[in-house]
């Protein structure tokens, strides 16, 4: 009764799945971007405090076009971390996990026995509320809803290998935004250390039975490919509207006082 989750499908095939990210709360958003066939819906609480009912309506919205839908969480405390997964989203991603035991208590918080010790209800939609049985629940929650962990601090870099060896996650996820404030080389995205960790993440991951995340566009989703990064986060909602509307206003004439290049997105 739980349905399957099309990213880990696609990515325990050997395929490549696709994400998009949406910052707008409206439901509406979640639903066109599953509607144009994205593999997956990224929403945010981390950097946008969604309202709870909010997230429901986008969960059943995406769901209902046959998408998966990720919530990257707020890291309070370890009903932020289940509160999505019992909404039935997808997955999850849990943002500055920042070392080896850091991604342990994650793990933790996050799958059931024998992984982990998730706070169980079964109440909710994910379970069927409760029409679905006791223990295929657990075991079906295991495997079909995906945890993704994501290194974008240099700390964590230390003990890379250490987080990828561990049991109960699913995909490690580079983010080179904040990576590139920890480094002192904000927007530096050619810098040897992000260009060294974006592979070295790639690389471990793999290394480890795990798979590879990060975000891209469509300019170089072919080199994060060949890099070996199958589960890639290209492009969202603001940045579609916010071309869009520049396009239409240059029509009538560009105005030099308001002319903007824009701020950085990494998602």
């Amino acid at each position: 009764m739980m349905r399957r989750s099309k990213v880990l499908n696609k990515l325990r095939s050997g395929g490549f799945a696709n994400c998009f990210k949406v910052n707008i709360p409206d439901p509406r958003v979640a639903e066109i971007v599953a509607l144009s066939g994205f593999d997956c819906v990224w929403l945010d609480q981390e950097h946008i405090g969604q309202d709870w009912s909010v997230m429901a309506a986008s969960i059943w919205a995406t769901k209902s076009q046959d998408a998966d839908i990720m919530v990257r969480i707020a890291r309070g405390g370890y009903s932020d971390y289940v509160r999505p997964l019992e909404l039935d989203a997808t997955g999850i991603m849990v943002p500055h996990v920042m070392g080896v035991d850091d991604a342990r208590k994650v793990i933790e918080m996050t799958r059931f026995h024998p992984q982990g010790r998730r706070a169980l209800d079964g109440g909710n939609n994910d379970a069927a509320y409760t029409m679905m049985d006791f223990h295929d629940y657990i075991k079906t929650a295991n495997r079909e809803r995906f945890i993704v962990l994501q290194i974008e601090d240099p700390e964590p870099m230390e003990e890379v290998e250490e987080i990828a060896a561990l049991d109960g996650f699913d995909v490690l996820f580079f983010g080179p935004g904040d990576f590139s404030q920890g480094i002192g080389h904000p927007g530096e995205w050619d810098h040897p250390r992000i260009v060294d960790a974006r592979k070295r993440i790639a690389e471990v991951a793999h290394q480890y039975g795990k798979f590879a995340g990060t975000v891209g566009s469509p300019a170089n989703l072919e080199e994060l490919k060949t890099m070996g990064y199958d589960f890639v986060s290209a492009g969202a909602d603001v940045i579609g509207l916010a071309q869009y509307c520049r396009e239409i206003r240059t029509a009538f004439g560009s105005d030099p006082e308001k002319e903007s290049k824009g701020g950085y997105f990494e998602g």
